[in-house]
Order: structure tokens, then C-alpha cells, then sequence
């Protein structure tokens, strides 16, 4: 299996049909696809949705939100090892 062939800098569903290294030569595509997650409305959704955790000693609200926010750190730290 070879990567080259299966990744493509090609996006589905953009109208465009740009290169994303055409789209922003500023930064790069992860950076982009992370910024279009977290101003998304879907994702500003999660702010609402609270995760209940019963007989919980703690009294600190945990949502779906940080949650999320919190996964991704992880997520990248490990991705840099």
C-alpha cells in the first residue's frame, strides 16, 4: 500500500475544485481543516450538551465541548511522538 496513491491535496465537495496548497499558502492543511471544526457551528453545539457523570465527589460541569477540546491536545501530543 502506498500513501502517495491513496492521499490527494484534492478536497471532496469543494465547488472550486482548488489545491489545497492553492487555498493558503499561509498555513497548512491541517491547520485549515482544524479552524473550519472549531468555528463550525456544529461544533459550538457541543457547548451545551453537558456530560453527567452520577455520584460525582466533584462538583466542576464537564460538556462535550471541552471535552473535545481536551481529546484533541492529547491526540496531537501523542501524534508528535
Amino acid at each position: 500500500m502506498k500513501w502517495e496513491e491513496l492521499l490527494s491535496l484534492k478536497r471532496q465537495g469543494d465547488t472550486f475544485k482548488r489545491l489545497r496548497k492553492e487555498q493558503d499558502t499561509t498555513r497548512l492543511g491541517f491547520e485549515v481543516d482544524y479552524d473550519r471544526i472549531i468555528f463550525s457551528s456544529a461544533f459550538r453545539s457541543l457547548q451545551d450538551k453537558t456530560q453527567v457523570i452520577p455520584m460525582s465527589k466533584t462538583d466542576f460541569v464537564h460538556t462535550r465541548l471541552t471535552h473535545s477540546l481536551e481529546v484533541s491536545v492529547v491526540g496531537r501530543s501523542i501524534g508528535r511522538l
